[in-house]
């Protein structure tokens, strides 16, 4: 690897970790620790705003950003077949966001690069089979990143009604479904719902803190925690959180 790809991937490590140590870069990377102990004095003598010591670890302050860069082959192919799927599968408002991904990296690669983007043989054909939903998912998105509680009428799957209000924690899609998980107000737990079951969707504007108990890192426990249960077979009292 060349110095230089080196000193990138120091980054770009350090970017998806809160605290890097040197061994865990030497490991990853196939070199020594005194090279990377340079390696990071080097980055920090060119600006790049990273903190901490040897044997403890270091952390890079966020907001950093670098100048555009070269990508390899497959992570191209990743990012391409990536924005296809949300291109095919998503909303339009999304689909529109994933091309436009697309058109700014294009923008920005080398030629070679370029030509080999627009080639990649990875494609989500658009023509297929999805349960139909009835309102704008680009509105329980912003809910979604925006903290803001929705309220709709759901059918569950004895084609019971019921009016919810909840706190939208995740989506998902399983394919031909996409589902949203919340904190159910009515029943005062987690419940995942099915899109296409959905009717008479609106956002009434009331925004949410998170709680304990209430995040979706304690859904996932919940899940994974019930899902160990049902593999072990050892009987324990755990619900699913479908609707």
């Amino acid at each position: 690897m060349r110095r230089a790809d080196r000193l990138f991937e120091i980054i770009q490590f350090m970017r998806r970790k809160d605290l890097t140590r040197a061994k865990d870069l030497s490991e990853a990377l196939e070199v020594s620790e005194r090279t990377i102990y340079r390696d990071i004095q080097d980055l920090i003598a060119s600006g790049v705003p990273i903190e901490g010591e040897a044997g403890v670890g270091y952390v890079l302050k966020a907001g950093f950003d670098l100048p555009p860069l070269m990508f390899k082959e497959q992570e191209i192919e990743a990012l391409v077949l990536g924005a296809r799927i949300v291109a095919s599968w998503a909303d339009p408002e999304l689909a529109a966001a994933a091309s436009n991904v697309i058109a700014k990296v294009q923008a920005v690669i080398p030629d070679r690069l370029r030509d080999y983007m627009a080639n990649t043989a990875l494609v989500a054909p658009p023509h297929h089979y999805m349960e139909p939903i009835t309102f704008d998912m680009a509105e329980l998105r912003r809910a979604l990143r925006s903290q803001l509680k929705v309220h709709f009428r759901y059918r569950d799957a004895l084609a019971e009604a019921s009016e919810r209000t909840v706190r939208p924690i995740c989506l998902a899609y399983f394919g031909p479904v996409w589902l949203l998980s919340a904190w159910c107000e009515l029943r005062d737990d987690f419940r995942t719902f099915r899109l296409d079951r959905i009717d008479g969707f609106g956002v009434p504007g009331d925004k949410f803190r998170l709680e304990p108990g209430k995040t979706l890192h304690d859904f996932l426990k919940r899940e994974q925690a019930w899902t160990r249960s049902r593999l072990n077979g050892d009987g324990k009292d755990n619900q699913a959180t479908a609707e």
